[in-house]
């Protein structure tokens, strides 16, 4: 009993805000469950963890840049926000425990799983067979099902539409997947290829799903209907509903709140003190107008601080076998959303820049 408790405490560290409701509801599978998952744990809790970095970096220079509050995945007393960005919430969370436990089985840290050789022996394309070790996907896919879907114990509309969420992220792994070869014949000539499947990086599974977010559905429901709850009518209403939904396709329910202002009772906070980035090297043109989107378009100021950052620099390698630097001192322009009636912070070292509220 103390070590299950122990392992549920770890994964509500990692998700953040998850409450006692879904708490309960992981515990009492492991408890009735195989104990065998156990051993699964602490990969869950590294792939949400994973999952939520992702979130953050694809969300960077965005209103809504991925908050704590963004951590809060399990049903609940009060109703849950089903917008746009708890989708991807859910299914990058999904995605990343699935990716974890699939890549830490490939690594031989379970005992219960091995390398996927059901297709080995197969001829797979032309001039290419199939074998070697790969990626189980299968094992991932169960586990993370499992262990993930435990936390949804709703049975409304914003239930379903948060598992089906999780499912797409699942299928965004399988979908990046990529294909590796080795060649075999005489002398090097390639004449045939033993080929298996891989995990892509996780970065181009966060990729993937940001299309997938810009892509997102909205669904539309006879809200007349909706009314009777968990009714037969309301579970008809909802049924028709993902009749027509893709099983790649994000869902959501609900228009975004706006993010530029604060909402503590939301648990946004705003753009105001935002970085925002105006030049550097090998930006992409949405960095670019990151200043445009979080700043003025917010009503908001963009103003410049001038930062004193630490850096190592002159390193020369020295015999053998050592590489000293010295630690050079430099002031970066950093770029800040704020207020257009607040003071300066540091008036010696900050620029104001203005360029008009853009509606």
């Amino acid at each position: 009993m103390k070590r299950s408790t122990f392992l549920i405490l770890s994964i509500a560290g990692v998700y953040g805000t998850i409450l006692h409701a879904a708490a309960w509801s992981v515990n009492n599978f492991l408890m009735t469950g195989p104990k065998a998952y156990l051993t699964y744990s602490s990969s869950v809790a590294a792939g949400a963890h994973s999952g939520m970095e992702e979130c953050k970096f694809q969300f960077g220079w965005e209103r809504w840049n991925c908050p704590e509050s963004a951590l809060q995945l399990s049903t609940h007393n009060r109703l849950r926000s089903a917008t746009r960005e708890t989708s991807f919430v859910h299914a990058i969370s999904s995605a990343g425990v699935m990716y974890t436990l699939t890549r830490n089985c490939s690594l031989g840290d379970f005992e219960s799983c091995g390398c996927d050789d059901s297709r080995n022996g197969r001829v797979g394309g032309r001039g290419w067979v199939w074998g070697g070790c790969s990626d189980n996907v299968e094992f991932g896919e169960r586990i993370s099902k499992l262990f993930v879907d435990a936390l949804e114990t709703g049975h409304d509309t914003r239930a379903l539409i948060n598992l089906h969420n999780n499912e797409v992220g699942r299928l965004a792994v399988k979908a990046t997947m990529k294909r590796a070869c080795k060649c075999h014949g005489v002398s090097g000539s390639c004449s045939i290829q033993t080929c298996w499947l891989q995990l892509a990086e996780f970065r181009e599974i966060g990729n993937y799903l940001k299309i997938k977010y810009d892509q997102a559905h909205k669904l539309e429901m006879d809200k007349r209907r909706m009314r009777a709850g968990n009714s037969a009518d309301s579970r008809g209403t909802t049924a028709e509903t993902f009749h027509h939904v893709h099983a790649t396709e994000l869902v959501f329910l609900e228009d975004s709140p706006d993010y530029c202002t604060r909402n503590a009772s939301l648990g946004h906070h705003g753009t105001e003190g935002r970085e925002c980035l105006q030049t550097g090297k090998n930006l992409s043109q949405w960095e670019k107008r990151s200043c445009r989107r979080l700043c003025t378009e917010c009503g908001l100021r963009v103003e410049e601080r001038r930062t004193e950052v630490v850096a190592s620099c002159n390193c020369k390698f020295h015999w053998c076998c050592t590489v000293r630097c010295e630690q050079c001192r430099q002031l970066v322009a950093k770029h800040f959303c704020a207020r257009r009636d607040a003071a300066p912070t540091a008036p010696n070292h900050i620029r104001r820049r203005n360029k008009g509220h853009k509606r």
